[in-house]
């Protein structure tokens, strides 16, 4: 048991009913498939017991697979770590720079956010990802960028293993007439293959060709893709006020960064409510800026009334095949709508809008919120908007 628990980490053992989610079944399947796949190719095309490359190339992608689950189990089951409930700061004068959480009724420290799925608050919640069925946020982190870092480049090695096999196998069976291409494939004639390379083995590699270039294509651009939403994101107080906002946990240079998140003993430094911070900020810096970012949120939200009732399906072909096919590809919830229902939204495409349902006033004491996304042909702008006079009598919620 201690053996295991060096390799994963159980918080609880409930905890492994994550593995029982459309995501973790997905990544898995892929992982299996490339992984299986990769190592029969490498015994085909390039057996690892007669050559010294064929060595090194069947023990990389050893590697590859076992760094990558390590990486992913650990990332799913270790966990962002979790904000206590009722937390709230030691001077209580801090309180007016945080936010209050009615669900874990407690304050939200500073780079905490709570998750509607997890239903807890987190630690530097970065996002709720469905492919490891858990957040990404303080505990996690370094697992999780390790295992986006480790996923294309196991995945181009396997590629490389994939193409290869292919073009061994058929070089000598079909003419494809590159007269200029010139491959030694001398070393991998020394042996005959122990598996024939049938037309189902062909279609299976070709399978797992296109899974892992899918792959590779697919986290490499949302490695990048996150990383310019976060800089943006960060420096709205500087685009929209032309006020000078420096990023309060950035410490002046990469590698004193590098270090709060990767240690060699796998856990990163800091509790995960306290952090060391630039300078020139403190630590409620960005949670002043936040609480901007909401009021400005609250003022610019627009009132809606809904004029056909809405049943909170993910794809309802009755309100049409554009408002079908063009549903939002989140794991965000839709919200029911009946007629006469008021929404203030907030954002939105051409076909759907996201936004909080107006309640009564029991619901907002007991702390109920009701937000998602719902279609655009469901409702239609108030006359007069009182989101905006509404809102500033509102306190700092969840």
């Amino acid at each position: 048991m201690n053996f295991l628990s060096t390799f994963v980490t159980f918080e609880n053992l409930h905890e492994v009913r994550r593995l029982c989610h459309w995501g973790p079944v997905i990544a898995l399947s892929v992982i299996a498939i490339c992984s299986t796949m990769a190592i029969l190719d490498s015994i085909i095309w390039y057996w690892p017991l007669d050559t010294t490359g064929g060595s090194i190339n069947f023990i990389m992608l050893l590697n590859w697979t076992v760094l990558i689950l390590y990486n992913y189990f650990n990332a799913m089951f270790v966990g962002p770590g979790y904000i206590p409930h009722g937390w709230k700061p030691e001077n209580q004068l801090d309180t007016q720079y945080l936010q209050y959480c009615r669900v874990c009724q407690g304050y939200k420290s500073p780079r905490s956010h709570h998750c509607r799925k997890c239903n807890r608050c987190v630690m530097k919640m970065d996002h709720h990802c469905p492919w490891i069925n858990n957040c990404c946020g303080h505990l996690n982190h370094a697992y999780f960028t390790s295992f986006l870092l480790l996923a294309p480049l196991g995945c181009s090695h396997a590629a490389f293993i994939f193409i290869m096999t292919m073009y061994t196998q058929l070089y000598e069976r079909i003419s494809f007439g590159w007269s200029t291409v010139k491959i030694d494939m001398s070393a991998v004639r020394q042996f005959q293959p122990l598996m024939p390379f049938s037309m189902p083995a062909f279609a299976a590699t070709l399978f797992a060709l296109g899974l892992a270039l899918g792959t590779t294509i697919a986290v490499g651009m949302v490695f990048i893709g996150v990383s310019e939403f976060t800089q943006a994101k960060d420096r709205i107080q500087h685009y929209q006020t032309g006020e000078e906002f420096i990023f309060p946990y950035d410490l002046g240079s990469r590698w004193q960064n590098f270090k709060q998140v990767f240690t060699w003993s796998g856990a990163p430094k800091g509790d995960g409510i306290e952090w060391p911070v630039h300078p020139k900020c403190h630590q409620h810096t960005l949670t002043i800026e936040q609480l901007k970012q909401k009021a400005d949120k609250r003022v610019r939200s627009v009132q809606y009334r809904a004029v056909e009732d809405y049943n909170g399906a993910c794809c309802p072909l009755s309100k049409g095949l554009q408002t079908f096919f063009r549903t939002p590809c989140t794991e965000e919830p839709r919200i029911p709508l009946k007629k006469g229902d008021t929404i203030l939204a907030t954002r939105g495409t051409k076909w759907w809008m996201y936004g909080d349902k107006a309640l009564s006033e029991e619901q907002i004491i007991g702390g109920e919120r009701i937000r998602g996304w719902f279609p655009r042909r469901c409702v239609e702008k108030c006359h007069y908007d009182t989101a905006a006079s509404d809102s500033t009598s509102e306190k700092k919620v969840n």
